[in-house]
């Protein structure tokens, strides 16, 4: 058993008879009335994110889980395969345990959390960011950058990302996986 001192980001808990892992979490202690921990926590079952408030030295049940890295094979319907890159071990995740599946290339690295008491796998933790090539940008109309203009580009992957008025059909752009936004164009 775990007390609210060891709550931290990544951190896999027992809650509600569901697994849960922490998203975010902000320790706060008033001026009045005991401390307390927010915590935003994300349901690994169905993907649902909740925000739960723990009163300061609340006993939680951790989840032992180990992080080992897979490569991302190929998608087959709402499927994506994955292989351990030291066992060459295979498995099947759902669409839905992953945060971000339209930013996933064939052959990325993802590192995932399997559950120790159950062997099953828990989540995926995609890179901070991706290198994608746009394959389809609307062309940029000269005059309409008053202020900081974007556009709608399609990836490599299928995915749609905004991105600003001078990335055109062919460039290779960076994306932050969090939250699916353009970050930068990348030079070869």
């Amino acid at each position: 058993m775990a007390s609210t001192s060891d709550i931290r980001n990544g951190l896999c808990i027992k809650y509600n008879n569901d697994i849960y892992k922490i998203i975010e979490f902000l320790h706060v202690k008033p001026g009045k009335g005991p401390a307390f921990v927010r915590t935003k926590l994300k349901s690994l079952s169905n993907g649902k994110v909740l925000d739960n408030t723990f009163s300061a030295g609340h006993k939680i049940e951790e989840v032992r889980v180990e992080n080992h890295k897979f490569q991302y094979l190929y998608p087959e319907g709402d499927l994506f395969h994955f292989m351990n890159v030291e066992s060459f071990e295979q498995i099947s995740l759902n669409k839905n345990v992953l945060d971000s599946p339209d930013l996933l290339k064939e052959g990325e690295n993802v590192m995932i959390a399997i559950n120790t008491e159950t062997d099953l796998p828990l989540s995926v933790d995609m890179p901070a960011s991706v290198i994608l090539e746009v394959t389809y940008a609307e062309p940029g109309i000269k005059g309409n950058t008053a202020t900081n203009a974007t556009k709608s580009a399609t990836v490599e992957t299928g995915a749609t990302v905004n991105v600003p008025l001078f990335i055109n059909e062919g460039d290779k752009i960076k994306i932050d996986t969090t939250s699916g936004n353009y970050m930068e164009r990348v030079k070869e």
